[in-house]
């Protein structure tokens, strides 16, 4: 579980419910015409703009927030490409058959593999490289779903103030019927901001950064994996993916 998305959505919960208790309008925030409003117009608006192929991954992108997969760490990843070098070199491409069910990573696995299969290095490297863009591409499609949800809620939000507004109007002479339309046009925009900043853009921007990792780590394998293929020295492999580390992981490294 990521623990940052789960004390981060306790803490803005917490903080929200503090305020609205404080204030005595707890028990005004349930209202059930202003749900449906926000979420339902939000829903629809979504379903409108993106296509199934894209929405139907939602599910799955909303998972990975709270329980993110295991990928290795950069510095992991730059030692075992150098490990796979070492091993090339001393006993020929063939020897990494025995490694591929220890990759840390897919993609590292089926790259590996290909490159053992004897694969074209320029086909190889298309492949590999083709598959990041599609990667990247989906995964830039899941970030652009929330982003428009946090588009689409706070309009709703402001539409549901407009349509409270009205009834208010017309019920002017009816002061039991103000009170609840009052309450609709309040808590609308309440809804629509508060999903928007606390729901949509946030997962929208943990996505993103899920993605940059994982578009980082694969470019890594791919320039390992076609370095390693070319023959170069494990020493100038290393070099060659050294830049991928930040300094401070650089200076660790070299300390070892």
């Amino acid at each position: 579980m990521d623990f940052m998305t789960f004390f981060g959505a306790l803490i803005g919960a917490g903080v929200v419910i503090f305020v609205l208790s404080i204030g005595g309008m707890l028990k005004f925030l349930l209202n059930f015409e202003a749900i449906v409003l926000i979420f339902g117009g939000t829903l629809a608006s979504i379903m409108i703009a993106y296509p199934w192929d894209a929405l139907r991954w939602t599910l799955s992108s909303v998972k990975a927030i709270i329980f993110p997969p295991k990928r290795p760490g950069i510095p992991q990843l730059v030692q075992t490409i150098v490990h796979l070098s070492e091993i090339s070199r001393r006993n020929g491409i063939e020897s990494l058959a025995g490694e591929i069910k220890k990759l840390p990573h897919p993609f590292l696995m089926d790259a590996c593999q290909m490159m053992i299969d004897g694969v074209d290095m320029h086909i190889l490297k298309e492949r590999m490289f083709h598959d990041i863009s599609t990667t990247q591409l989906r995964h830039q499609q899941q970030s652009n779903i929330f982003n428009s949800a946090g588009t689409f809620s706070p309009i709703f939000g402001l539409l549901g103030t407009l349509i409270g507004v009205v009834q208010v109007l017309r019920n002017i002479e009816n002061p039991a019927m103000m009170g609840s339309s009052m309450a609709i046009a309040m808590t609308s925009s309440f809804y629509g901001i508060f999903s928007a900043n606390f729901l949509f853009l946030p997962i929208a921007s943990k996505l993103s950064y899920y993605s940059d990792e994982d578009i980082l780590s694969r470019e890594i394998i791919a320039k390992g994996i076609l370095s390693v293929y070319n023959g170069d020295v494990p020493w100038l492999v290393s070099k060659k993916l050294e830049g991928y580390l930040s300094l401070q992981l650089r200076k660790k490294a070299k300390k070892k």
